[in-house]
């Protein structure tokens, strides 16, 4: 009787303080998962959890690979590069117990970050209703992640994989979705979205640092890894025109692609938005200053910025509903820089440099095709020209060729030219394509083209 009461205790001491008297289970993120779509043509890294010494054998069709959990439990084994094969498939993770992954794609995937213009639903867009109606792509899959900081990496999140279908699709980011479907049209591939994004989210807590600066990066983009991506789309800058970065976007921007890519040990695409104008709290010149940061980050080598002045429909909104022709404006880069489709027009016209022809300034810009134009017929707006004073005025611009040039009566010996450069911006000039220039000033300018 003694004996019993003693092993009773026991048991009781050992459920409350949550040790198990059996083998741990083999455990896996949640990133892997059944449903997900695997990165075609990269090593397929598998890991987890398990009891310390623990053998596990991971199987992918005829590929399988051991490891041996460590003394804290982890472990990791990396499979073969696969091709996309349109099949589906399964994957057996066996230790001292059995996990089937099961309805598995090889494809391409892709994140998309920033703050509430890329988290903004699909739901919640212009074109809703049949977009949402209308999707039902079952090679397309999504994986949202939740909104939470930590003070350190953390090594998993609470999500799961699904396929995309009129009932997934509408609470999911409406930019990583529409750029995600342009691609699967266009490469006819399977196409992964993670979708890691929070409202009113700064850069800088998105950036790889240590402790509690970097709790969004902590919480929600460290437990991805190391599973492999194609590329990350990102559209995220209005709070930091509101902290003033402006010039020191690109310094932010520097280090949270740098960051990232160091982490994944992969420099992988990274295509952003250059942020809508906007009539709410940005003080003037802030905008302008920002969306020269933004347009500076284009000399990080394999990045993209999509531009959408006109793209606009309240300017008092600080989230345009219009996010078909945001994500597909990224998927042109996409296309063009990560796809090789030679004949993609991938930008609006971006400013590349300027030349002083008497009381005249003649503007180049990368990105023009066959040619210049506007998007409304009229006469070009949003130019102003200076003197030596500095003083700007109100300009007349004309197409020439593939350039621009650019007077006015009230200046004789003309140094600089600015185009849209203010918060309220709507200027009309496009290329060949109707992909509109980004706003730019000539001072100094520290901007690049992204050739």
């Amino acid at each position: 009787m003694k004996m019993l009461r003693l092993v009773l205790v026991v048991a009781a001491l050992i459920s409350l303080s949550g040790i198990s008297i059996t083998s741990a289970d083999v455990k896996l993120p949640t990133v892997l998962d059944s449903h997900m779509v695997l990165q075609r043509e990269m090593p397929l890294p598998v890991w987890g959890w398990a009891e310390a010494g623990e053998e596990v054998t991971v199987t992918l069709g005829e590929n399988s690979a051991k490891a041996k959990a460590d003394d804290k439990g982890n472990w990791r084994v990396e499979l073969p590069a696969m091709k996309a094969d349109g099949k589906s498939h399964s994957i057996t993770v066996k230790g001292n117990n059995t996990i089937e992954l099961t309805d598995i794609l090889i494809g391409d995937v892709w994140i998309g970050s920033g703050q509430s213009n890329m988290e903004w639903q699909l739901a919640n867009t212009h074109g809703a209703k049949e977009a949402i109606a209308t999707a039902d792509h079952s090679n397309i899959r999504l994986f949202h992640v939740p909104k939470v900081q930590k003070p350190e990496p953390a090594t998993d999140v609470v999500a799961d994989w699904k396929a995309c279908t009129p009932e997934n699709v509408p609470t999911f980011s409406a930019v990583l979705y529409h750029f995600g479907l342009k691609l699967h049209e266009e490469v006819d591939v399977p196409i992964g979205l993670i979708n890691s994004s929070w409202g009113g989210s700064p850069i800088e807590p998105w950036t790889p640092a240590n402790g509690k600066a970097a709790g969004m990066y902590n919480g929600m983009i460290a437990p991805l890894q190391p599973f492999p991506v194609r590329g990350a789309i990102w559209y995220q800058g209005e709070t930091n025109v509101l902290r003033k970065n402006g010039l020191a976007y690109y310094d932010k921007m520097k280090s949270l692609i740098g960051g990232w890519r160091e982490a994944w040990g992969n420099d992988f695409p990274f295509y952003f938005v250059q942020i809508a104008p906007w009539s709410g709290r940005y003080e003037p010149g802030e905008l302008p200053a920002l969306w020269e940061g933004q347009a500076a980050s284009l000399k990080i080598p394999n990045t993209g910025m999509a531009v959408i002045t006109d793209l606009v429909d309240n300017i008092a909104d600080i989230h345009p509903r219009n996010k078909v022709d945001v994500g597909d404006r990224l998927a042109l880069w996409a296309l063009a820089k990560s796809y090789g489709k030679s004949d993609v027009l991938y930008s609006g016209p971006l400013y590349k440099s300027m030349k002083v022809e008497g009381d005249k300034i003649r503007i180049n810009f990368a990105h023009v095709g066959e040619s210049l134009k506007t998007r409304d017929g009229k006469a070009i707006t949003e130019f102003q020209i200076a003197g030596a004073d500095g003083k700007f005025v109100d300009a007349t611009a004309e197409i020439d060729g593939e350039t621009v040039v650019v007077h006015s009566d009230k200046v004789s010996d003309p140094k600089n030219v600015r185009f849209g450069w203010h918060k309220l911006a709507n200027p009309n000039l496009v290329n060949c394509d109707g992909l509109p220039a980004s706003p730019f000033q000539t001072n100094d300018w520290q901007g690049g083209t992204g050739e």
